[in-house]
């Protein structure tokens, strides 16, 4: 479900300090189109390295990429089969798809044999970030490994806001608790496999 706070709803510093940020290969805090999560340049293999490390997380396992759209997409995986594209056309909730192989992304961000998580968002906060940034962007829990995810803002330790070079001044005050995102990958059949409902 879209949410209506965009990207403008930040001040322009904040929007401009945001993008830097992400530029010179900091970590942002920020709401998904799921729940918080610490982003930052998915094809950055040190920005990418310093997410490993804030979230104490074995490097063996690896993170999600967002993307703005189907055309950005494209520029991220060998193949688009059509099956997923029509998925993620009519798809409801938040959705990542396993692609075989990406394309651009960080090594470090993807599976030891290619293959990588990405999911293109709904949300026009995260949606306005990725396409003002330009580039997909990585988000993962705002948690230290094998800790439980935060539902909302309230939720976050201070260990992980400590750590990020910006954090979104915006839906802290939400209590709503929200979910990770549905996860599939095709099989060698073409058909849909879920991994995460």
């Amino acid at each position: 479900m879209c949410k209506t706070n965009d990207f403008s709803i930040l001040d322009v510093d904040s929007r401009i300090k945001l993008l830097q940020v992400l530029e010179k290969g900091g970590l942002i805090l920020f709401p998904t189109d799921t729940i918080w999560g610490i982003g930052c340049d998915a094809t950055n293999v040190n920005a990418v390295e310093k997410v490993y490390e804030l979230k104490q997380r074995p490097s063996s396992k690896p993170l999600i990429v967002l993307v703005d759209s189907i055309t950005m997409l494209r520029e991220y995986v060998s193949h688009l089969h059509p099956k997923i594209e029509t998925l993620l056309e009519y798809h409801q909730r938040p959705l990542t798809v396993i692609y075989d192989k990406g394309v651009g992304i960080a090594p470090n961000a993807m599976a030891k044999d290619g293959s990588v998580g990405i999911r293109m968002v709904t949300d026009s906060f995260c949606k306005d970030i990725i396409t003002n940034f330009g580039k997909p962007i990585i988000a993962t829990s705002a948690n230290v490994s094998e800790k439980p995810f935060p539902g909302n803002f309230g939720e976050i330790t201070s260990d992980i806001i400590q750590g990020v070079d910006f954090v979104a001044r915006i839906r802290q005050s939400e209590k709503n608790i929200n979910e990770p995102s549905v996860i599939v990958r095709l099989d060698d059949n073409g058909e849909l496999i879920f991994l995460r409902e």
